[in-house]
């Protein structure tokens, strides 16, 4: 499958790359498919819209850098996608890159989540009030690694 995509042009991809979002993401609602692409940055992705090339986010596993990070969403949201075991799961933030790429941060209180099996993805909301719009990936990524074992 022939993708045009923000960060790399057009490029073939597997259809299992696809990805459906029947609610869309936030502020993106009528945007409902996807395609999720390593990004050569490890350890990023890039979820790309199909239907505007434009319309493109950088993604993270929010346990790289915040180890104690749990998804606490609604169970109907996580049904609604066919999720019954959190081994079906992937977990994904959304990052924010500014201008100063040190200030980058990811929003863990609005994980994306993604049927393995399925492919079918919804972003949800965390109902941890710990888990904010803006974390600061590196400096927390900081003081993991500073962490004793």
């Amino acid at each position: 499958m022939r993708v045009d995509t923000k960060a790399y042009g057009v490029i073939d991809i597997d259809e299992r790359q696809r990805i459906q979002f029947p609610y869309g993401i936030l502020g993106f609602e009528k945007l409902t498919s996807y395609v999720l692409l390593d990004a050569p940055q490890q350890p990023f992705y890039w979820l790309q819209a199909l239907d505007l090339v434009e319309v493109a986010f950088v993604l993270i596993n929010p346990v790289i850098f915040r180890p104690d990070y749990t998804v606490e969403v609604l169970e109907e949201e996580l049904e609604e996608i066919g999720i019954d075991s959190p081994e079906k799961m992937l977990t994904f933030a959304i990052v924010t890159i500014p201008q100063n790429p040190v200030e980058m941060t990811a929003n863990l209180q609005g994980p994306i989540i993604i049927n393995k099996d399925t492919r079918i993805g919804r972003q949800c909301i965390s109902m941890n009030p710990k888990w904010e719009v803006r974390h600061p990936v590196l400096k927390e990524l900081a003081a993991v690694r500073q962490e004793p074992c």
